[in-house]
């Protein structure tokens, strides 16, 4: 048979293991034809799994390993001690071709500092950022970095935006993407020297996206730009907070629910409606944080996702493969980096 693509997939990494990997796999398959999948950790978990699943016996193999990297584990320990890994092994099948791209739900430092020297960055990328996408009033908005980089030069920020635009482009089909930095206002004095002097770049060069200036935290969720670009301590919380945010809102409709019959009796009315809304917002379908800027298609499902969750990430790696994302960055990058004003960030004077 001949094969597409080849995804590898951490089968030990978050909290289920090939309970969920293995399922999710054989859920992305129906869309993903022609794909072949590597399932890399202890075959005596795997194979049974596997054999539940009939459409992936021909479209499969298993690398068998017994050792896995822990939530717990630091980087620098997953960098020492992690050769042998399920997801040491899945990321150098990507490092030495026998992979297209690699997707695991396992420890998020772990998984960023072996992609970054496994994979490498793409050249001109100073360090990788992790984006995902975020249901907005308008659609959707892809935000980066999500947690990969706490503190990040102005030129880091104009490299994120150019791989927030690439993809926005690319995968999202938006042809003239707007580019917001993240800040605490939208005046051109706001904000900390980083941020200022990354908008005097955005400012000055050509990229493939059209920057709209700074945004706040609510624009995020309004859709007012396609792309926002922040560093990784404010991104994660970001996240964070529109998460709890999110449970909040669900805890509370259903309170206000269960607080009389004639209010039970206003949810069995609203059930179809509802249930649109929870489905617009389901954090399954926003699952799968991408590693922008590395050598490599590597994408990172949360430790905790279910079959659902997985198989969206999974469909995220497939998406950027479909798409030639690494290649679109490469070439784009190139372009930005001749020109003379990416070096010469010009900050704001006010």
């Amino acid at each position: 048979m001949t094969h597409h693509q080849t995804i590898a997939l951490d089968a030990m990494g978050g909290d289920f293991g090939p309970e969920v990997v293995i399922p999710a796999a054989c859920a992305a398959l129906t869309r993903l034809e022609g794909t072949h999948f590597l399932f890399f950790g202890d075959e005596r978990k795997i194979n049974p799994e596997i054999r539940k699943y009939p459409a992936l016996l021909g479209v499969s193999e298993v690398i068998h390993t017994d050792k896995a990297i822990l939530s717990s584990d630091k980087p620098s320990v997953a960098l020492r001690g992690g050769k042998g890994s399920s997801m040491r092994l899945a990321i150098e099948s990507v490092q030495e071709g026998r992979a297209d791209a690699v997707v695991s739900a396992g420890n998020t430092g772990a998984l960023m500092a072996l992609s970054k020297v496994l994979l490498k960055c793409l050249p001109g990328i100073s360090r990788p950022a992790i984006a995902s996408l975020f249901p907005t009033e308008r659609g959707q908005t892809v935000m980066l970095d999500l947690g990969a980089n706490l503190a990040c030069d102005a030129e880091m920020l104009a490299q994120f935006a150019v791989l927030g635009s690439v993809y926005a482009r690319v995968v999202m089909g938006i042809g003239n993407p707007s580019v917001g930095l993240l800040n605490v206002g939208t005046e051109e004095m706001k904000g900390h020297e980083e941020v200022r002097a990354a908008a005097g770049i955005l400012s000055n060069i050509e990229f493939p996206g059209e920057y709209k200036g700074f945004v706040e935290g609510d624009d995020i969720a309004k859709g007012t730009v396609d792309v926002v670009v922040t560093d990784g301590f404010t991104g994660n919380v970001a996240l964070k907070t529109a998460e709890g945010v999110g449970k909040l809102t669900s805890h509370f409709l259903r309170d206000a629910f269960k607080s009389s019959p004639l209010s039970m009796l206003g949810y069995v009315l609203a059930a179809r409606a509802m249930g649109q809304m929870k489905n617009r917002v389901d954090p399954r379908k926003y699952n799968g944080g991408m590693f922008l800027g590395v050598d490599g298609v590597c994408v990172k499902s949360h430790g905790g996702s279910d079959k659902i969750g997985t198989e969206n990430a999974i469909l995220v790696a497939a998406d950027l493969l479909k798409n030639g994302f690494n290649k679109r960055v490469a070439y784009e990058i190139e372009q930005v980096m001749n020109q003379e004003s990416f070096f010469s960030p010009i900050a704001s004077d006010a």
